[in-house]
């Protein structure tokens, strides 16, 4: 069986996408669960290898096409040379990452790659009249969603936390929440745990809005008229959804362990507890579009670029979970491709016989 080909972006190359890249391949053992590809610069590559003192080497193809196995490889994007200024977020270090970016998307539709993990990037620098998006999460959807809806899953060795609003200012949130935008988060929650994460009957936990859940519409109204309305049809259309619990006391409480994933209303509700219980594991997963796209759940530390001291677990776990959902997903594709015969006794006929040719 051929070795997945992961498509790595090299992100803002002032930031510690690179550091993290290099570490985590440093590991010869990661060479044999893929083919890694990066897309990229290799002169700003060397660059960052040699202020953190890293031994990684690694090898310049033409495209994925050329890519060699227990390699680490890498597609120059950059055409021009390009600065780099740790801690410095600039406009020369958005435009060489959504350069990276988006050859990493062109290969992905020419069949090239198998997945993609996207290193960090600065959102302001990356905004320009190509790149108008909030963030990663929206870009792909756009460019390889195919009309499907992205889902944002963060997820760790604790719990996974999928969010219905994810880039929106806590001023807006309660306008953005409605009836069909839960159910939509949902439905699409729900299928990726089953093909995703190979878990065939997934207990989903929706948190409130609102303080203690309203307190029964003493705090808000969002809970009686928007959430319970939402988990009560998706619950009927066989969807093992269950809340609106609040906020505090389910992560207080160790209720989360119960679950096998949670869906938050916003950003903070559901990202600050995910973070605080494990910061350096966590993974941001795309869910719910063809491609599979995850990436580490952190951002670029300008802090402690160039240090060589960042800690490459979360991105490890990136590249760990692209792998196996790409793999969940050719599994079930493979179960599901030539279904049993529906089989029947044919009450007509005395014989105790199966009927296993008819439609």
């Amino acid at each position: 069986m051929d070795k997945i080909k992961v498509g790595i972006t090299q992100g803002d190359v002032n930031g510690v996408g690179y550091e993290v890249i290099l570490k985590t391949f440093a590991d010869a053992e990661m060479l044999e669960l893929c083919t890694p590809v990066i897309y990229g610069s290799p002169k700003v590559a060397t660059y960052h290898r040699k202020a953190i003192e890293s031994q990684t080497n690694f090898t310049v193809v033409s495209s994925a096409a050329d890519a060699q196995e227990n390699r680490l490889n890498m597609v120059n994007c950059n055409a021009e040379e390009v600065k780099v200024e740790f801690g410095v977020p600039s406009q020369e270090s958005g435009t060489a990452a959504y350069q990276a970016l988006d050859r990493a998307v062109q290969e992905y539709r020419d069949g090239l790659i198998d997945v993609i993990v996207t290193a960090p990037i600065n959102k302001k620098s990356i905004h320009s009249d190509a790149f108008s998006f909030p963030g990663h999460t929206e870009y792909i959807e756009a460019q390889l969603g195919e009309g499907n809806k992205a889902l944002m899953i963060l997820m760790n060795s604790s719990m996974r936390v999928a969010l219905v609003t994810v880039h929106d200012p806590v001023a807006k949130v309660a306008s953005k929440i409605t009836k069909d935008l839960i159910k939509e988060k949902l439905a699409i929650l729900n299928r990726s745990l089953r093909v995703d994460f190979g878990i065939e009957i997934p207990r989903i936990a929706v948190l409130a809005l609102n303080p203690h859940a309203s307190d029964d519409g003493l705090i808000g109204t969002e809970e009686n008229e928007i959430i319970k309305p939402a988990i009560e049809e998706m619950a009927a259309e066989k969807v093992n959804c269950f809340g609106p619990f609040p906020a505090d006391g389910f992560f207080g409480s160790g209720d989360y362990k119960k679950f096998d994933a949670i869906l938050a209303m916003y950003h903070d509700q559901g990202l600050i507890p995910l973070k605080a219980m494990d910061m350096e594991g966590g993974v941001n997963y795309t869910a719910g579009l063809p491609v599979v796209r995850t990436s580490p759940d952190h951002g670029t530390a300008y802090d402690i670029a160039g240090k060589g001291i960042a800690s490459e677990q979360s991105f490890r776990q990136a590249v760990y979970a692209a792998i196996d959902i790409v793999r969940n997903r050719r599994a079930e594709a493979e179960a599901s491709a030539n279904p049993l015969t529906k089989q029947y006794f044919d009450r007509r006929d005395d014989s105790d016989k199966l009927k296993l040719d008819r439609e």
